[in-house]
């Protein structure tokens, strides 16, 4: 119950900030979200054995979703060559008095992938809602996400025999990653129909411009996309020796364990809408 109820409230913070909020407050939402998984991020590289400093890291990532709210274009490739050789030369320093200078390109390494890892794809956010039919994006996104996820539980618990990656996460069977997919895209399917139901109806509150099938072969691939977060996510957990990411999510441990696969789904779409465009194939 108890994890029923806490997805039900952060289901509906989600729905209600991308329907109902302004792009500065989508930003300080995903900025927010970013920042608590920094800091379940750095704790795990501490249990690991390189630990990169939360003060940093936090930080940064404050300061890289600062610069592409004012700066989309120009502002974050710069700002992420300055923090990657700040925390070099901290590492360096540090390291040196410790006599640990083997550490200095392990944690340096940790830190500037977290700024990739976590920073990147929550920056991701406010761009989708600033695309043709954003909010609609943001929803497929989450949707194809999220239901994956409940169908890859359930049906992998009912009907799951065969191992998907037990070296990384024993109870995921290769049953439940099948009905991850099939569920995703029935509700991109759910939803492309709800939006020609609302076009029709002359709302523009959901729309999708793109045919049926590329919404359909989107849900596929972005559903793929967020299976392999999950995992790679339980491979650093594995890797530090935890169970969870963190315990701030009562019933669902830590936030990094409820957005992995969010956090490799992101940018797989927004490439996959690049390519998209550059094909002459069009928008979402």
């Amino acid at each position: 119950m108890k994890r029923v109820f806490t997805a039900i409230v952060l289901i509906a913070l989600v729905v209600g900030i991308v329907f109902f909020g302004n792009p500065l407050s989508l930003a300080i939402a995903a900025c927010i979200v970013a920042l608590l998984a920094a800091y379940e991020y750095a704790e795990l590289t501490r249990v690991g054995g390189m630990a990169v400093p939360a003060w940093w890291l936090m930080p940064a990532i404050a300061l890289l979703f600062a610069e592409s709210y004012f700066r989309p274009l120009e502002g974050p490739l710069p700002l992420l060559s300055f923090l990657g050789l700040s925390l070099l030369t901290f590492a360096s320093f540090h390291e040196a008095a410790r006599n640990t200078l083997k550490h200095v390109l392990p944690v340096t390494a940790s830190g500037f992938f977290g700024l990739i890892y976590v920073g990147y794809p929550l920056m991701l956010v406010p761009a989708f809602a600033a695309k043709e039919n954003g909010r609609t994006l943001l929803l497929f996104l989450m949707l194809v996400v999220w239901t994956g996820d409940i169908a890859a539980l359930y049906i992998g618990k009912a009907f799951g025999r065969h191992k998907l990656a037990p070296a990384l996460s024993p109870n995921k069977t290769w049953e439940g990653a099948a009905a991850s997919l099939v569920g995703a895209v029935v509700v991109a399917g759910i939803l492309a129909l709800v939006c020609a139901l609302a076009a029709a109806h002359e709302s523009t509150v959901l729309h999708i411009s793109e045919p049926v099938w590329q919404t359909l072969l989107l849900a596929l691939l972005v559903n793929a996309a967020a299976q392999i977060g999950d995992l790679v996510e339980s491979a650093i957990k594995r890797g530090a020796g935890v169970k969870d990411s963190g315990t701030m999510l009562p019933g669902h441990g830590g936030i990094l364990d409820r957005i992995d696969a969010l956090l490799v789904a992101a940018p797989v779409l927004w490439y996959l809408l690049l390519l998209k465009e550059s094909a002459g194939l069009g928008g979402f």
